[in-house]
């Protein structure tokens, strides 16, 4: 982060049929930390929403949106790129002569960014050859058949590849616009912009698209939602394999193979997921204690779980917690610091 005399410009880029929400999103995020810490006569942010024609752009919503021309612009200096995504059907249809303009234009950005399928137009235009990419899940597929140079990774929530940056769908654009305020202005200003959204905690880019209940309900199907509803919902208890089997009528050793052929993950993966995941929001969205967190979470202890984060994360508890806890302190929170 470096103090900034002026303000950030931001250009987004709106097309027809694009997800509404791909451009609020990140609109909205920048607003709200402009308004919560912008001083008098300096704004933290400078926002541009802009379409190859300008006036209305309909989104996939209908709701309409009001655009400058790209023409109009030709002079004008932005820092940030972001590109929306959605469509219209199955096929992401990039405009040949907008993805000229992103060609011509994306050397002069300190950053290009794409939400969602927007990826397809910055692929299209030549900038993320190379570069490791997100997309939204169900996209992931077909973006990486159409740019084969790209490195998918379809479960991250957004990825930094130096100065570009790709999220998933919808809502992720968020969470990258958030990363982009804390590289801006700091993490508290970036933590105060989340809690203002009501976005509880504020998530990391390398964190799944699926919560972990969420892809053991899709991989399990309806043969082991109930196991994993009973899993979570006494996760600080006996859990072995044994523990599941017995609960599933089923000896440990067929349990064990059945699991493991239906999911992809052996229950003991999954089980440490689903701990996982519970530790990270008690310590993103509470003040417990972290031996409280350990104990409710089955980690038994702050070792066993101070392991765990070292292991799966990275980090230790007590870093994750101040870097994505929604209680942070703002004492500190001073714009354009």
């Amino acid at each position: 982060m470096t103090k900034r005399t002026a303000p950030v410009r931001v250009l987004i880029l709106a097309h027809d049929d694009m997800n509404l929400l791909d451009l609020t999103g990140p609109l909205q995020t920048l607003v709200t930390a402009s308004r919560r810490h912008s001083q008098a006569d300096r704004p933290l942010y400078d926002m541009t929403v802009a379409s190859e024609a300008g006036g209305l752009v309909s989104t996939s919503a209908g709701m309409q949106v009001m655009t400058v021309p790209l023409s109009t612009l030709e002079e004008a200096s932005f820092d940030t790129l972001i590109a929306p995504g959605g469509c219209k059907g199955a096929e992401y249809l990039v405009s040949p002569s907008l993805v000229e303009w992103v060609r011509r234009r994306a050397h002069e950005f300190r950053r290009i960014c794409s939400v969602c399928t927007g990826a397809f137009l910055l692929a299209a235009a030549g900038q993320l050859d190379g570069r490791r990419v997100a997309t939204h899940w169900e996209w992931a597929k077909r973006l990486k058949e159409r740019h084969p140079a790209l490195h998918i990774d379809p479960e991250s929530i957004f990825i930094r590849d130096d100065s570009v940056w790709t999220s998933a769908g919808v809502t992720a654009g968020i969470d990258m616009t958030l990363a982009l305020i804390e590289e801006d202005y700091g993490h508290q200003i970036a933590i105060d912009t989340a809690r203002q959204l009501v976005v509880f905690m504020k998530r990391s880019g390398g964190q799944s698209q699926y919560s972990a209940p969420l892809s053991a309900q899709i991989a399990g199907g309806d043969k082991f939602a109930g196991l994993h509803a009973w899993v979570m919902s006494r996760l600080n208890e006996d859990l072995r394999v044994e523990c599941l089997a017995d609960h599933m009528g089923m000896s440990a050793r067929t349990f064990a193979r059945t699991y493991l052929a239906k999911t992809g993950r052996t229950p003991a993966k999954m089980v440490e997921d689903l701990r996982l995941e519970a530790a990270c929001r008690a310590l993103g969205e509470t003040e417990m204690p972290l031996k409280r967190v350990a104990q409710l979470t089955g980690h038994v202890d702050e070792q066993n779980l101070r392991r765990t984060f070292l292991r799966r994360l990275g980090v230790n508890p007590s870093e994750y917690r101040q870097r994505f806890s929604a209680h942070a302190s703002m004492s500190d929170a001073i714009a354009g610091e």
